[in-house]
């Protein structure tokens, strides 16, 4: 169902974190729950793996998240202050200690001049405060390759944060 590649690297994410007695939460707009889809492939997930929120809506990402209207309202959905809220809210709805976050635009359509399709915020969070947050332009390369780019990045970037 998944690559070898995404497969490969969920499983360092999950090795890493059981090491490190570290469970994970995810919080996807547009990959649409497949980071955690691929997390969960791995048999003996669940000693890592929490929940996953999948927010698509701006309504979601309030009522689920916590993410403020006033946020969405001032950056948009797509925006790196949005990412950052998604993954600070995973953390405390769920009191797990590392989440991941994920909000762009996968395509084909959606795109503008200032947000084209492709373009992708991630956010990784933890407990005690860390946050690392990217912007990616994968360009306009088709919704299931820009889809797979993000969750290779999120799930690097879940690496980043527990410093590994």
């Amino acid at each position: 169902m998944f690559s070898l590649e995404l497969v490969t690297t969920a499983n360092d994410v999950l090795m890493t974190l059981r090491s490190r007695g570290l469970k994970l939460v995810t919080a996807e707009s547009c990959t649409g729950g497949t980071i955690a889809g691929v997390v969960t492939e791995i048999a003996g997930s669940s000693e890592v793996f929490d929940r996953g929120y999948v927010t698509y809506s701006n309504l979601a990402k309030t009522e689920t998240l916590g993410v403020a209207a006033t946020l969405l309202e001032a950056h948009g959905a797509v925006s790196v202050e949005v990412a950052e809220a998604m993954a600070r809210g995973a953390i405390k709805v769920s009191g797990e200690n590392v989440s991941v976050a994920v909000t762009g635009i996968a395509g084909p359509g959606g795109g503008s001049d200032d947000k084209p399709v492709g373009l992708v915020y991630l956010a990784a969070a933890t407990r005690d405060g860390r946050l690392i947050s990217e912007r990616r332009e994968f360009g306009d390369v088709g919704r299931g390759k820009v889809r797979e780019e993000t969750v290779k990045a999120a799930l690097a970037l879940v690496l980043r944060v527990v410093g590994d």
